[in-house]
């Protein structure tokens, strides 16, 4: 079983919100961890082509900063339309993660749950399970689907799956190592109480954590494991 982990986000900064401190404990503990971003993340906002294009740079190189900071050793932005990923053959997704898992041949892969509000959410979400069909001998062996705040928990009840996570990983260690590469970011943070703030975020982490008897955690949905 390979020791390299993938994580397959829409956005710079789902990773972080999403499995930031677990890709911190993972890359500490010895495992390579390469990371996929979609979407631009800008170009769905109000912008003209020339500030559109400096947001863009500037989220890349947060990207490239917090993936510093959590210890991961690659992580890519392909700069999809933002908040358009609907607007794209499904297939064009599917390939261009098909052809990272073929280059790193991951065993564990994070990626989003499809019950988020954000479009292009849920269109990573479908394009990692077509792109990681179980045939025989495939790299991915194991599948983990994270929660993003402001977007996950702002499903309505009935709307769709609800979040119910049944796989945790312990964060204590590493919260701070996701707060600081969090601060990449922090031009997409709000003030509290919003979900998408410093102290929402480590409150979600230490109540993750309390639910399973530690002082921080991240909380994910397992949507399949091969032993």
């Amino acid at each position: 079983m390979s020791d390299t982990v993938a994580v397959v986000a829409a956005h710079a900064d789902d990773e972080v919100l999403g499995c930031g401190g677990t890709i911190a404990r993972l890359a500490k503990e010895g495992r390579a961890v390469h990371i996929l971003l979609l979407a631009d993340g800008e170009t769905s906002r109000e912008l003209t082509q020339a500030a559109g294009s400096a947001a863009v740079s500037a989220r890349k190189a947060a990207a490239s900063a917090a993936c510093v900071t959590m210890g991961a050793q690659s992580v890519e932005l392909l700069e999809l339309p933002d908040n358009r990923l609907d607007g794209i053959p499904l297939l064009e997704v599917v390939k261009r993660i098909e052809a990272f898992v073929a280059r790193y041949e991951p065993s564990q892969l994070f990626t989003h749950h499809y019950g988020d509000v954000n479009i292009d959410h849920k269109v990573v979400h479908d394009a990692v399970l077509a792109a990681c069909r179980p045939q025989p001998g495939y790299c991915v062996r194991e599948l983990l689907f994270f929660e993003v705040p402001s977007s996950t928990e702002w499903r309505t009840p009935g709307s769709l799956t609800a979040f119910q996570p049944n796989w945790f990983f312990d964060i204590s260690a590493t919260l701070q190592t996701k707060l600081d590469a969090l601060r990449a970011y922090e031009h997409e943070l709000r003030e509290f109480p919003h979900p998408r703030s410093y102290r929402a975020v480590e409150a979600l982490a230490h109540w993750r954590g309390a639910t399973i008897g530690v002082a921080a955690a991240e909380a994910f949905v397992l949507g399949r494991k091969l032993s």
